[in-house]
């Protein structure tokens, strides 16, 4: 089942007895594949002797191979590289970025913020991207959303120093919405302190389980971007009222999602330097040593100093059919709550042109 995921993978990790080892398939793009493995190690050293008890695991029987994807597949979620730093677009570790956006999030009251949802990105990688172009500002209409495009080229000649993410939480709203996939920009987004008006995805992220609409988001439809962004701003302008975010930690979730209960383990692992000559033992100290550049800065900075004595977060216990079924009729008449809403101002602006 592993050697099947070859396919497609960058690497291998095993993690046996505490320690891990890497067997590389091909390079990812940019450091993705560095930063992954580097999370990882920060896990065995944030969680050096963590288990699951029995009792605690999540879920039950066999799987395909887990490769993250799309809801279409089975896989399974986990915090994505740029927790521990893009050093690439200069995007700071999590912990790091996070204090300077609640920092940030105190220069400008939300009430004096711009009234505008905003967004910035590469419309380019995919055509929702592209078609939210059509919501921007425009002689014809406003559409109360300022859109702007990501100069990549510009941006790197001057070291991202108009990227700063802190520094991008002057509106009162922000958009999220998908890339060819899921986009590392939604924590980023959700951490600005200001509604996110989030375009209704296709994938998600190990955290959206915990996201309702009107609670952490606005949904905004994703055939109809523009007039429903309109909307989300005036109804917000109107009613002054702001989602709440939540955090959640990473650490935790990752030590129970991939610590397997030894009860449902056939076979122990076997170090991958044994049966192939390119993998090798990975340690933090030898990533950061032989790091330069902004890439061993990040690997400094995300660098879990000591063993964490209490153990990782708590998780509910698995959700029941039924319960599922329950959460997923939650949300979707929020959401359809507030399509109703959206409709009928639509039709009473179309009355009041008549």
């Amino acid at each position: 089942m592993v050697e099947r995921a070859r396919r497609t993978a960058s690497f291998r990790l095993v993690v046996l007895s505490g320690r891990a080892y890497v067997e590389r398939y091909r390079k990812s793009f940019q450091t993705r594949d560095v930063f992954t493995i580097w999370g990882m190690l920060q896990l065995l050293r944030r969680y050096p002797k963590s288990h699951v008890r029995r009792g605690e695991e999540i879920g039950g029987g066999a799987a395909s191979v887990p490769v993250l994807r799309d809801d279409y597949t089975l896989d399974i979620v986990f915090p994505d590289w740029s927790f521990w730093g893009w050093p690439e677009i200069n995007i700071k570790p999590w912990e790091h970025l996070l204090k300077e956006m609640m920092e940030g999030n105190q220069r400008v009251k939300w009430m004096d913020r711009e009234r505008y949802a905003y967004w910035k990105g590469n419309p380019l990688v995919a055509s929702k991207r592209r078609d939210l172009l059509h919501c921007n500002v425009s002689d014809a209409h406003d559409w109360n959303a300022r859109i702007f495009v990501q100069d990549w080229e510009r941006e790197s000649q001057k070291g991202f120093e108009h990227s700063n993410l802190a520094k991008q939480c002057l509106h009162r709203y922000k958009i999220y919405i998908e890339g060819s996939t899921w986009s590392v920009s939604e924590k980023y987004i959700l951490a600005c302190d200001s509604p996110t008006l989030l375009v209704k995805p296709q994938y998600y992220d190990f955290f959206s389980r915990g996201l309702f609409p009107q609670e952490h988001y606005w949904p905004i439809r994703d055939n109809d971007k523009c007039r429903s962004i309109e909307f989300a701003v005036d109804w917000g302008n109107t009613h002054k009222r702001k989602p709440v975010h939540r955090g959640r930690a990473e650490y935790g979730y990752r030590v129970r999602l991939y610590t397997p209960p030894a009860d449902r383990v056939r076979e122990a692992p076997a170090v991958p330097a044994l049966q192939a000559p390119g993998a090798v033992e990975y340690c933090a100290e030898f990533m950061a040593c032989g790091a330069t550049g902004r890439e061993r800065t990040f690997m400094v900075e995300s660098m879990v100093e000591v063993p964490r004595e209490a153990g990782p977060c708590a998780l509910p216990p698995p959700f029941d059919p039924e319960e599922l079924s329950i959460l997923a009729r939650r949300k979707a008449d929020s959401i359809r709550q507030v399509e109703i809403w959206e409709d009928k101002s639509r039709a009473k602006r179309e009355k009041t042109k008549i």
